[in-house]
């Protein structure tokens, strides 16, 4: 079906960012065909099916590239006992007690109220790191299903750790990785790892071999809380960058999460292995662990993405919290009006065409049909110029209106189409009350 999506603002993004005002998107299936003045698309595809964008600004969909879909039913949760005083006792007493608690269909449920949210806020992929160790077997098919129902793309992956069981999760890793084989463009699969205090070498060295075999990388959390270098030279006289890039854990396909508590050597080899960083500012902010040296990291010339830890699927809040946190942090009002926005709009899908072999985050004749259409009448002069001042200070708090994924409308007038929101929220509060008690 050709859709031509008219009489918006269209910001193209890609190396080339231009700025089309009473532009027109038309897409045909799952690509966009053309790009340019209204007027002239509606000449050259009259009889394709219209969508009006008066109002709003047309951009490409947003990626998060890290998630924890299963942290779903934590919102509003009492944790047990007393306050967590540090983040390993957050994870003790809330995360490891909550995934081991989720059943098959807290799963699903998990995955879909996030995947709405998603949808909501025009982030239409997302890279997530799933764990379930009481129900792992088929926790993958069970995201996947939910995903597609959905209707954005997902590279998913499971948390190997020991904790429970030496090598937890690897044959479920390796089973949906030979599943997905080279993906096709909607789902794609990786290799996950909890984090390094949590994984002996022996564990390691299997996924790793596993994940060189089928051509896909690890996933996993690196030096999130200083307890993880602090682990890592303890046991093995090396911080933690090193360690994992000794067991050959990096390269261009893996995703290191975070990255709080490194050095300038661990940097270096970040750099020289091609391995990507991906910052969680407010997840770091809510656990209080530190702060990413993001503007390092840049100079050095690591490929540094954006995700949400599972703290919300909002990539604009999320943009603008790393913007806010690295002026602070830098103590210098000058820093972080690029770079934050490079991360969201740049390096999430040069992330991501490494995962889906797809060049996300453009629009552009050729490129894959992901829209995010915003409500935003701009009160200044906006062009390619000042695109940057409209998106952090203006962009930030408008609301998405029409959300597109492989050219299929998942959204429109704010209205999502492919789940059912209010059947699926009535449940989810049904059996998080359930799984609360089990806790």
């Amino acid at each position: 079906m050709t859709i031509r999506f008219e009489n918006g603002i269209v910001a193209t993004l890609g190396q080339n960012n231009r700025v089309l005002w009473n532009g027109s998107v038309v897409t045909d299936g799952e690509q966009i065909t053309a790009v340019g003045d209204s007027a002239k698309m509606k000449e050259r595809f009259p009889d394709a099916e219209m969508v009006d964008c008066t109002g709003k600004l047309i951009l490409p969909g947003f990626i998060c590239t890290h998630h924890h879909f299963y942290s779903s039913m934590a919102r509003g949760m009492a944790i047990p006992g007393e306050p967590a005083s540090n983040f390993v006792e957050i994870l003790e007493r809330l995360w490891w007690k909550l995934d081991k608690a989720l059943s098959a269909e807290d799963i699903t449920l998990s995955a879909q109220v996030p995947l709405i949210e998603c949808i909501r806020n025009g982030t239409t992929t997302v890279i997530d790191h799933h764990a379930s160790p009481s129900m792992r077997d088929g926790s993958l098919d069970l995201i996947e299903e939910a995903v597609r129902q959905a209707g954005i793309r997902a590279s998913l992956c499971y948390e190997v750790s020991d904790r429970n069981v030496p090598g937890g999760g690897i044959a479920e890793n390796e089973r949906f990785i030979k599943k997905v084989g080279k993906g096709d463009g909607q789902i794609a699969a990786m290799m996950g790892l909890h984090a390094s205090f949590t994984v002996s070498d022996e564990t390691v060295e299997t996924c790793v071999g596993i994940a060189k075999d089928a051509g896909v990388g690890c996933h996993v959390h690196v030096a999130e809380d200083a307890a993880d270098r602090k682990d890592s030279l303890a046991k093995y006289g090396v911080p933690t960058v090193e360690r994992l890039h000794k067991l050959n854990v990096t390269g261009e396909k893996s995703i290191f999460v975070h990255c709080v508590h490194i050095d300038d050597s661990e940097m270096q080899i970040l750099a020289d292995t091609g391995t990507s960083v991906v910052h969680n500012p407010e997840s770091n902010m809510n656990n209080a662990v530190g702060v990413t040296k993001l503007l390092e990291l840049l100079r050095k010339g690591v490929l540094v993405g954006l995700g949400t830890d599972g703290m919300s699927s909002d990539m604009l809040a999320q943009m603008r919290c790393a913007y806010l946190l690295h002026r602070l942090d830098n103590r210098d009002p000058r820093v972080a009006f690029v770079e934050a926005p490079r991360l969201l709009l740049q390096n999430n899908a040069a992330i991501c065409e490494r995962q889906f072999s797809l060049r996300l985050g453009e629009i552009a004749q050729g490129r894959p049909a992901d829209l995010a259409i915003i409500d935003y009448r701009p009160p200044t002069p906006l062009s390619e110029a000042n695109f940057l001042g409209h998106l952090i200070f203006g962009l930030v708090d408008a609301t998405v209106d029409t959300t597109v994924c492989k050219g299929k409308i998942l959204m429109k007038n704010k209205k999502v189409l492919s789940l059912d929101e209010e059947r699926i929220a009535a449940r989810s509060r049904e059996l998080a009350a359930r799984m609360w008690q089990r806790l």
